[in-house]
């Protein structure tokens, strides 16, 4: 069997999103489903107008943000913007400090400049944690001051949870948040600045010659969808703030500690609709179709280990009004095999293949009545985005 393809045209992964996400959420066993069997996992959906909350699962708890931290760091951009303290084309300096981050980043060479959109931009796409820095050190002064700047804001806002020590979100054991505080910060966000919120929807930038895509999915396969912002570290998980608009009415989604960028994806996709449903706005049935998936992820825990794929036995299961089976085979195998067949309403097949991209493995296997279920696990790279 042909692999999955890397990169799917935007009609063939938003179809992959909705028929994934129904199947997926229906079939897995207890223990591999979507995030929610986590330890980190924590999750929010929000009306944008009412602040009615539809579904929250540990929306309090603690957790760390990754590069959702740099929310904090647009809002007190935008806000220093706004006040005139700064302006777009500012010329923004680039430190030693700035130039020393972490990946993802742009690249920036200490003694350098970007303007303050640029550095906007790099964010809201790239999630450049030498731009947030650099911004940092401009509003702040330094980017110490500046995260002592942003915990107080984000108190002044509402989010008594949240607790900043850089402007990145590069991990800090005392840099903390909850998916409440999060939810928050986006509404402010979104109401606050409205003459900016767009930059959260830039699909790229183009920056001293190069492209730079926006790592946000969600933008084109989530109908509705205009911003915000992904995040990881292996600390953290996958980490998703997400708005959209359908029929009139905002959402606002947050998903913390997911196993992986594709598992967070349709589970915030499974979020917003529920969301949507309560809030009175019709929700399309997602209509299976024919096609190769993405490696699917099968457990909820984004350690440094992770399922490369997994045998499981069927389950049927109602999903928006039509009944699900999903069989997958019951066998480990290495290479681009086994693949997962979803049987879904009407006949339709969903196919998915997952191709390993290990760098060191060990397997695990559980009795399940007849059934034996094992996963194998490789290790996965610990840099933050």
């Amino acid at each position: 069997m042909a692999t999955a393809p890397r990169h799917l045209n935007r009609l063939t992964r938003k179809a992959w999103l909705m028929a994934a996400g129904a199947a997926i959420a229906a079939a897995l066993p207890l223990a591999a489903q979507a995030q929610v069997g986590s330890y980190r996992y924590a999750s929010i959906t929000v009306d944008n107008a009412s602040g009615r909350v539809t579904e929250a699962v540990n929306a309090d708890a603690p957790r760390y943000p990754a590069s959702l931290t740099k929310l904090m760091t647009l809002y007190m951009t935008f806000e220093a913007l706004k006040q005139h303290r700064i302006s777009m084309n500012q010329l923004v300096p680039i430190s030693e400090h700035a130039a020393s981050m972490e990946p993802s980043k742009l690249g920036l060479r200490p003694g350098t400049e970007m303007t303050v959109e640029q550095g906007i931009l790099a964010i809201v796409t790239k999630s450049a944690n030498d731009a947030a820095c650099a911004l940092g050190e401009l509003v702040g002064g330094s980017e110490d001051r500046f995260a002592q700047m942003m915990t107080l804001r984000a108190r002044a806002l509402g989010m008594s949870h949240s607790t900043f020590r850089n402007a990145s979100g590069l991990p800090d054991p005392e840099q903390t948040t909850t998916a409440r505080d999060l939810a928050v910060l986006a509404h402010h966000l979104i109401t606050d600045f409205p003459d900016q919120y767009h930059y959260f929807s830039v699909p790229s930038f183009m920056f001293h010659g190069r492209e730079i895509p926006n790592h946000d999915h969600m933008l084109t396969d989530y109908d509705g969808a205009d911003g915000l912002k992904t995040g990881y570290t292996v600390a953290a998980g996958h980490n998703l703030v997400t708005s959209a608009v359908r029929g009139g009415v905002r959402m606002i989604g947050v998903v913390m500690g997911a196993g992986s960028n594709t598992e967070r994806d349709i589970h915030m996709a499974s979020l917003l609709d529920d969301g949507f449903g309560q809030m009175g706005v019709p929700v399309t049935p997602r209509a299976p179709r024919h096609f190769h998936l993405p490696s699917l992820i099968a457990s909820a825990d984004a350690e440094t280990l992770r399922p490369r794929y997994a045998a499981m036995h069927g389950h049927y299961r109602m999903v928006h009004g039509h009944v699900v089976h999903v069989a997958v085979s019951h066998h480990i195998a290495e290479g681009p095999t086994p693949h997962a067949s979803f049987a879904l309403a009407h006949g339709h097949t969903l196919a998915a293949t997952a191709r390993a991209r290990t760098l060191a493995s060990t397997s695990s296997c559980k009795m399940h009545g007849h059934h034996k279920h094992c996963a194998t696990y490789a290790s996965q790279d610990a840099r933050g985005t």
